[in-house]
């Protein structure tokens, strides 16, 4: 049986065109990943457009200046003392406009001129093409590459933030950046701040966890997964110090009380996985997941029963009722779900 051939992903294939210096005439940029996003919009400025014709030859329309006149202009505007013009639209989801742009939107990207390459970026507003919208949709799969900057593997993102370290002067251990991605979220936009922020604070050419620990504040998520490990290792007493510690970062009871609820709904998910005999992989294909994040849960899923997972669920509610019904603190009522779920995690 022949090898079945991998498709390229849609940013290999951007890659691939700005390394030949042949950008598309049309792209639709979206995703998780904005760093990413930023860096090739930037990218594709720097391969298209002189910054000595740049007034001329470069538009960008938003929400508050964008109607379907002037994008058909900015498309066809001829290229002033250049070979190119660059059209950026931020935000602006084209399947939700009104028919007759809709019609006119497609006529426009079905026939974007040589000279001209057309942007569509999409950070706060989701891309979410209405394939029923069959006109318009045939003009942007067939013309469109559609590039979802997702976030990074931890492998990429480990040599990533070595190399960024790097650039300042300073080293950091592989252990200390799968620390740094975790309590961070484990986007590039992130790290680059809480990056400079730690170079900016370390005296000294290594960089230790206390250097990362003194500037950089942790994601609630990442807070909540290691007071759930600490509930698992039998370390009560720092666990009710880390649900102070999101307390003193003004983290909303509920929202606390939510991230408590989903992250034990996710391990008891991976816990049946791991009975039936099943991996990360498959946590990934349910929860969505990235790969870290689901090697780490399955990781610690098995620390506890099903039996828990029950109980925890049932005193999730529990402080949820009573948060929203009763006149008790919200953190105190947080403090004795930590204490009930160590009681639990005791006897389990």
């Amino acid at each position: 049986m022949a090898k079945k051939t991998e498709q390229p992903s849609m940013l290999q294939t951007l890659k691939e065109q700005l390394k030949q210096n042949a950008p598309a005439r049309l792209y639709f940029f979206y995703g998780e990943e904005t760093f990413l996003l930023h860096h090739y919009l930037k990218q594709l400025k720097k391969a298209l457009i002189d910054p000595v014709t740049e007034s001329f030859n470069f538009h960008k329309l938003t929400p508050e200046s964008f109607d379907i006149r002037t994008f058909a202009d900015c498309v066809e505007n001829l290229p002033m003392m250049a070979e190119h013009t660059l059209v950026i639209v931020d935000e602006i989801d084209i399947f939700k406009m009104h028919e007759s742009d809709r019609n006119a939107m497609a006529e426009i990207l079905s026939d974007i001129p040589d000279y001209c390459t057309v942007v569509f970026t999409y950070e706060t507003t989701a891309y979410k093409p209405d394939k029923r919208l069959k006109k318009l949709w045939d003009v942007v799969e067939q013309n469109g590459l559609q590039v979802d900057f997702e976030k990074q593997n931890q492998r990429d993102l480990v040599a990533w933030i070595g190399r960024h370290f790097a650039a300042a002067g300073k080293k950091i251990t592989p252990d200390l950046c799968v620390y740094l991605i975790d309590i961070t979220g484990g986007t590039m936009t992130a790290l680059a701040g809480e990056i400079s922020k730690i170079c900016a604070y370390s005296g000294a050419e290594m960089v230790c966890k206390a250097d990362i620990d003194a500037v950089v504040e942790p994601v609630l998520d990442a807070v909540v997964f290691q007071m759930t490990d600490l509930l698992g290792s039998g370390d009560y007493g720092t666990a009710l110090l880390k649900l102070q510690q999101l307390l003193k970062m003004q983290q909303e009871p509920l929202a606390i009380l939510g991230a408590v609820g989903m992250h034990f709904r996710r391990l008891s998910a991976a816990r049946i996985l791991l009975d039936n005999g099943k991996s990360a992989d498959d946590l990934m294909k349910i929860t969505g997941l990235k790969d870290y994040a689901a090697r780490k849960t399955i990781a610690s899923a098995g620390r506890f029963s099903a039996k828990f997972y029950e109980k925890a669920a049932r005193l999730v509610l529990e402080s949820d009722q009573k948060i929203k019904t009763s006149f008790d603190a919200p953190e105190r009522i947080l403090e004795v779900l930590i204490l009930r779920l160590a009681q639990e995690a005791k006897d389990d």
